[in-house]
């Protein structure tokens, strides 16, 4: 098979979702109004915090820090594939690819240590309620979120690293529709062993010990509520977690699910599909989440309505 230099490959193709054209303009006109519906709830949840000082807690910046992190996501994959299926082009130039992946795990895992830090945050709350203001300072939210940011910054810039140096032959297919690092590695020529290796030991570290995390946190608010002697009190608590548990069931159920399928199934296709649940249906569903039962969120909402009119 013939070798390409890594400086040879122009440009990579996205076989997207499916080859069969009918379905092309349905394609185009779900996910063209799914990545609407995120843009346009999770900026309206980052305008109700901004707008409302009630709002400036520590629980509602970590929240508008994981939507303005939702929105970004979804606008590195999505509005490429939207282009690619309004042109009828698959192609993606491969400075374009390594950006997307770039920006892709950044915010892939900057979601995932922002659900971690949410959960520690809903822990102090729930379990040291007292000295909740005190431990969660404005100055260890700050910290908090920048370390999360530093950390996926410095990995999403690994996956970079180990991308760029790779020799790709003739065929640059990529079956699927954005730029997955380890789809890239399958079509290399060089030997991407310990690539693999460092991607799937990356993964478990950066999804592993947060989900530890989340797991440990939960457990002592769940030991925390069920002390609670009135069913009032346990009630609220649930109802008041329960939002920020279901993200964590939907993006780490979905995302792992992908993962450890693509280990076991010889389908790209299929994995690609399995993939918009947590590229795309994950930040969709997030504003629906946290605003439907929350009564502060709507309040600031129906406020920033009000005013308008």
């Amino acid at each position: 098979m013939e070798k390409k230099n890594l400086t040879g490959v122009s440009e990579f193709l996205l076989l997207g979702l499916s080859d069969d054209p009918d379905l092309q303009p349905l394609l185009f006109g779900l996910f063209s109004s799914m990545y609407l519906v995120t843009v346009l709830g999770n900026l309206l949840i980052i305008l109700a915090v901004i707008s409302d000082s009630h709002l400036h807690t520590p629980m509602y910046f970590f929240l508008s820090n994981l939507s303005l992190t939702d929105v970004s996501f979804s606008t590195t994959t999505i509005p490429k594939m939207l282009v690619n299926l309004q042109t009828h082009s698959k192609s993606i130039t491969y400075a374009g690819c390594l950006t997307q992946l770039t920006f892709f795990s950044l915010f892939a895992f900057l979601e995932s240590l922002l659900l971690t830090v949410m959960a520690y945050d809903w822990l102090v709350a729930i379990c040291h309620p007292l000295h909740y203001l005190v431990i969660m300072s404005p100055r260890l939210c700050g910290l908090l979120a920048l370390v999360s940011f530093s950390i996926s910054l410095l990995t999403s810039l690994l996956h970079y690293l180990m991308v760029s140096q790779l020799t790709f032959c003739a065929d640059v297919e990529v079956p699927h529709f954005f730029c997955d690092p380890p789809q890239l590695f399958n079509l290399s020529c060089s030997d991407t062993f310990i690539n693999n290796i460092l991607i799937y030991f990356i993964g478990a570290i950066l999804g592993g010990v947060p989900l530890s995390g989340i797991l440990y946190s939960y457990t002592q608010i769940i030991s925390s509520i069920l002390r609670v002697s009135s069913s009032g009190g346990k009630y609220k608590a649930f109802s008041t977690c329960g939002s920020h548990l279901s993200v964590v069931c939907l993006f780490y159920g979905t995302g792992l699910g992908v993962y450890l399928s693509s280990a076991v199934s010889s389908s790209h296709r299929r994995g690609a599909v399995a993939s918009v649940m947590y590229t795309v249906v994950t930040p969709m569903l997030n504003p629906f989440i946290y605003s439907l039962r929350n009564k502060d969120i709507k309040s600031a909402l129906w406020k920033i309505i009000i005013r308008r009119t």
